[in-house]
């Protein structure tokens, strides 16, 4: 099968967020299936990882968006079992951040993304690579099935080519003003309800879900919070309803070779499910050191690696980490919010002993935490899936989390006896005091609280089910 994913980031190229972790793992698992032939298509931007030389595609091509033309080059490298091909247009992706500055969104938001959509296709054409399947991720790629089902449909390069659509994040739509409809160069009739048109303007989501030929979201249970919750849905759930026969769920997985407590090359010390004490403890001690911390192993910790927003919650964990100070040590990795900073920078030096926070993206940090920590809080609002969890229980960590969404679908509640975390039930700083005070609980009780660790570090979080979900999805999509 020759697959063709599309997406703005992906690990370990470019990332703001988990988006890019699932799509770099993704394209490595379908790429080693046999028969998969798979490339990948990511705008060129600034300051791209990984990525010491790029071989050039000899020529450029041609990109209309309103009045004018824009030309792009193609740029490649083999990456394991995948080619990875970098848009290149300078205009647009020549630029300090993917999306935004700290003032705000780039204001032609729409037309990158426009160019970049209609470049993918193009650029299949350019490269010679006729794709049985296109694999959009979020809005950014949203006009990919659009364009397919109107400006290329009788195009005969892509006579068999089908396309399957992933929301990760409902609540990020990709919503312009009316002109970015006419930027993007469809038809004026197009441009009615049922199609295009979405409050006066076009979102590229709304696009993505209409025009796909298949619909998925990142796990089963969240794809039905966004078709029957207002609140979750995000004004697109009746959508999802009316195309609920072509919407389902798959959960994510974690890459089992970069997240490994075994063999995780930052961490300190290496540890299994079977021999993980003498680790745990030695990570957790170079984890206090590095932030401040007090150096008690017998304290328990608590680890946040999260973005600072509405979504995450934590604006509800600000008091409740005053409340537990004494008792328990916590380590915060994250930016966003500038109120939700200034109050954990706050938190942090008035309680230089007990709150560490760090500010920023820092994925060696992150490992650590994950590591070092014995608890994980994650008070989400909602979550399509989740990663960190997977993560946290790969480590022996064991998170604290909303019952909602892919955190519902991937982490089994205490006081189970297949147990992998706890759930804060309801989201409420006393909700979130309730769930902690069952965590701690349980840790004083070693015997149990071995037999948590080791229930979470045996649950199987990889790609392999879910990737082989994307496979039967894609046949199911081209047959």
């Amino acid at each position: 099968m020759n697959i063709v994913m599309a997406a703005s980031e992906a690990f370990p190229f470019c990332k703001t967020g988990g988006l890019a972790d699932v799509v770099g793992a993704l394209s490595q698992q379908l790429g080693m299936r046999k028969g998969n032939k798979v490339i990948l298509f990511l705008p060129q931007y600034r300051n791209l990882s990984r990525v010491a030389s790029l071989k050039v595609v000899p020529g450029v091509y041609l990109i209309p968006i309103g009045g004018r033309i824009e030309q792009v080059t193609l740029s490649y490298i083999n990456w394991g079992t995948v080619i990875v091909f970098f848009i290149g247009n300078r205009k647009y992706f020549d630029r300090p951040d993917l999306y935004r500055t700290k003032a705000g969104e780039y204001p032609d938001n729409d037309e990158r993304f426009i160019l970049f959509c209609r470049a993918v296709l193009e650029g299949c054409k350019f490269v010679g690579f006729r794709p049985d399947i296109i694999h959009c991720h979020d809005w950014q790629t949203g006009l990919i099935p659009a364009y397919l089902k109107t400006v290329y449909k009788l195009d005969a390069f892509y006579t068999r080519t089908r396309s399957l659509f992933t929301i990760h994040n409902i609540a990020y739509q990709g919503h312009f003003p009316y002109s970015a409809y006419e930027k993007a160069g469809f038809h004026p009739v197009d441009y009615t309800p049922d199609k295009f048109e979405y409050y006066g303007g076009i979102s590229f989501l709304k696009s993505g879900i209409v025009f796909a030929d298949n619909v998925n979201t990142v796990s089963p249970n969240y794809a039905r919070e966004v078709q029957n919750d207002p609140a979750k849905g995000f004004g697109l759930e009746g959508l999802l309803r009316f195309r609920s026969k072509n919407f389902c769920g798959i959960v994510n997985g974690i890459d089992t070779e970069i997240w490994d407590p075994e063999t995780d090359p930052i961490l300190p010390m290496g540890y299994d499910a079977f021999e993980f004490q003498r680790g745990k403890t030695a990570c957790k001690m170079a984890l206090l050191e590095e932030c401040g911390l007090e150096q008690n192993p017998q304290k328990p910790v608590v680890g946040v690696v999260s973005r600072l927003d509405y979504q995450k919650g934590l604006d509800t964990a600000v008091n409740v980490i005053e409340r537990y100070k004494g008792r328990v040590l916590f380590t915060i990795l994250g930016a966003g919010d500038p109120k939700l900073e200034k109050a954990y920078q706050e938190l942090a030096r008035n309680n230089p002993s007990c709150v560490a926070y760090r500010g920023r993206l820092d994925e060696e940090l992150a490992h650590k935490i994950y590591a070092g920590a014995d608890l994980f809080l994650m008070p989400s609002r909602f979550e399509p899936c989740g990663l960190s969890q997977l993560i946290a229980m790969k480590y022996g960590t064991l998170p604290v989390v909303s019952r909602v969404g892919g955190l519902a679908d991937t982490v089994k509640g205490y006081p189970a006896s297949d147990a992998t975390g706890f759930f804060i039930d309801p989201l409420t700083e006393n909700g979130i005091c309730a769930a902690l005070d069952t965590a701690l609980k349980a840790y004083a009780d070693k015997k149990q609280w071995f037999k948590l660790v080791k229930n979470a570090m045996a649950a199987d979080n990889s790609w392999d089910k879910s990737a082989q979900e994307y496979i039967n999805l894609y046949h199911k999509t081209i047959i």
